[in-house]
């Protein structure tokens, strides 16, 4: 899909704050409120806009502890990663799973309450999978920084 630059300022201030009205981002945009929302239906039909969220604090909700797995599996065929991938779908509490290239085969951000909490997703979930040789875990002191989305660059034409 290609953007002009109306399309890319409707991406970045919709990023920046999803709540925005369509009156105000017409504003913002220099549109008028029907065009606006003509554009935004079509950004969201096309793929570039996937969903609207809030971004919740995660210790607000009693999540105090982030953990990022490293999971290596003993083979990687296609029908091996779809059941791993299936298998992170169904626990929670882990945020995020990406494979990788390389000597570990998938990343995962899991969030737990407590390190006790961890320790059981991770005894009776991951490390007991078919399928995983093995799992390297790193737990979070701090987060330095933690953006959503991507950037979105300056319109070039």
């Amino acid at each position: 899909m290609r953007f002009d630059e109306i399309d890319v300022r409707i991406l970045g201030l919709l990023q920046e704050n999803g709540r925005m009205t369509n009156v105000e981002l017409a504003e913002r945009v220099g549109l008028t409120a029907p065009p606006c929302l003509r554009r935004v239906r079509a950004l969201e039909q096309e793929g570039a806009i996937k969903g609207y969220h809030a971004a919740l604090d995660p210790s607000a909700l009693g999540y105090n502890l982030t953990v990022f797995a490293m999971v290596s599996l003993k083979s990687q065929a296609e029908s091996d990663l779809r059941a791993f991938e299936q298998l992170v779908a169904e626990i929670p509490e882990v945020r995020e799973c990406h494979m990788l290239n390389g000597e570990i085969d998938f990343i995962l951000k899991i969030v737990a309450p407590d390190l006790q909490s961890f320790q059981t997703i991770l005894t009776t979930r991951l490390t007991t999978a078919p399928n995983v040789e093995h799992v390297k875990t790193s737990l979070t002191i701090r987060t330095a920084k933690a953006l959503p989305g991507v950037p979105v660059p300056d319109f070039q034409g």
